[in-house]
C-alpha cells in the first residue's frame, strides 16, 4: 500500500482505471509544476485523458499567480487532461465540475468538504483542496486540463509557512493518494458528459456549495478592504452573483478573491 509520504504505485492506479478514459497515468517524483507539463501536451491525441501526478512541485501555483505550497510528499498534486475537446464556450464550468468530482472522491473517503467560490474546498474554515485548470483554445475547441491539489498529511511547519493554515485529509480520516487519486478519476470518468451542459454543472455546484444564502467576504482587486455580501448563485461564465447593502451584484472570477 502507497503512503502520502512515498511515491504513488502507478501500476495499480492504471489496473483500477482499466476501461475508463483515465486509465494514463504518469509519476514523476519532482517537477516544477504538473499544470505546465500538461499544457504543453494540450492538443496531441496520444495525451488525451493522462493524468500527471508528482511527489513535489517546484513551481506549484494557485490563482493569479500565488504560490500552492506543499512539502515533498504531503500533498496528492496531479493535473488531468480530458480525453476530449469541449466547446470554447463552455470552458468556464470545468472547475466546477471539478471541483464536484474531488469533493464527492474526498466524501468517499470519509472527508466531507464545503465548495467555497471560485475553486477551493474547504473543511471548517480551512483549506483542504484547490483547483486550476489550463487550457488552449483551438477555434471553437477547447483542450483543457484540471490541475488539483490536495492536502493529505500534516506537517510539523504547515501552519507556520501558509496563512491562513491549511486542512488535511489525516486530520480526518487517513487516505492513501493512490486510492484517492482512483476514487476522483473514476468520478471524472462517470460525470464526464455533464461537461455538455455548463448550467447544469452550474446548478448542481450551487446545491452542492449551499447557495443562495451563504455570506462571502470578498475582496475587489484594487481595493484595500473586503465587504460581505450573501451569495445569490453563479452566473454564465463562473461570475458569483451576490446581494450587498440589498442590491444584486456580480463579481467576475477575474477581478476580486473570496476570503475566509
Amino acid at each position: 500500500m502507497s503512503s502520502p509520504h512515498g511515491p504513488l504505485p502507478v501500476d495499480a492506479a492504471r489496473a483500477a482505471l482499466v476501461g475508463t478514459p483515465f486509465a494514463a497515468v504518469r509519476y514523476l517524483a519532482e517537477t516544477g509544476s504538473t499544470n505546465d507539463d500538461a499544457a504543453a501536451l494540450l492538443g496531441r491525441p496520444e495525451h488525451a485523458g493522462l493524468t500527471i501526478v508528482a511527489g513535489h512541485q517546484t513551481r506549484g501555483a494557485g490563482r493569479k499567480g500565488r504560490s500552492w505550497i506543499a512539502r515533498p510528499g504531503s500533498s496528492l498534486l496531479f493535473t488531468t487532461i480530458l480525453p476530449e475537446p469541449i466547446p470554447a464556450s463552455g470552458i468556464w464550468a470545468v472547475p466546477f465540475w471539478t471541483a464536484l468530482a474531488v469533493r464527492a472522491g474526498l466524501e468517499r473517503h470519509g472527508i466531507p468538504t464545503d465548495l467555497h467560490w471560485p475553486n477551493d474546498l474547504l473543511v471548517g474554515p480551512r483549506k483542504i483542496a484547490g483547483i486550476l485548470c489550463t487550457s488552449r483554445i483551438a477555434g471553437p475547441r477547447a483542450y483543457v486540463a484540471c490541475g488539483i491539489g490536495i492536502n493529505l498529511a500534516r506537517t510539523p511547519e504547515a501552519d507556520a509557512e501558509i496563512s491562513p493554515p491549511p486542512a488535511f485529509c489525516d486530520d480526518l480520516a487517513p487516505v492513501e493518494a493512490h486510492a484517492l487519486l482512483v476514487t476522483i478519476l473514476t468520478q471524472f470518468a462517470s460525470t464526464l458528459a455533464a461537461l455538455d451542459a455548463p448550467q447544469r454543472v452550474a446548478r448542481m455546484w450551487e446545491a452542492a456549495a449551499g447557495l443562495p444564502g451563504r455570506r462571502y467576504r470578498l475582496l475587489k482587486d484594487g481595493e484595500a478592504e473586503p465587504f460581505e455580501a450573501i451569495a445569490i448563485g453563479l452566473a454564465t461564465g463562473g461570475a458569483l452573483t451576490v446581494e450587498r447593502d440589498g442590491l444584486r451584484e456580480t463579481i467576475p472570477l477575474a477581478d476580486a478573491r473570496a476570503l475566509r
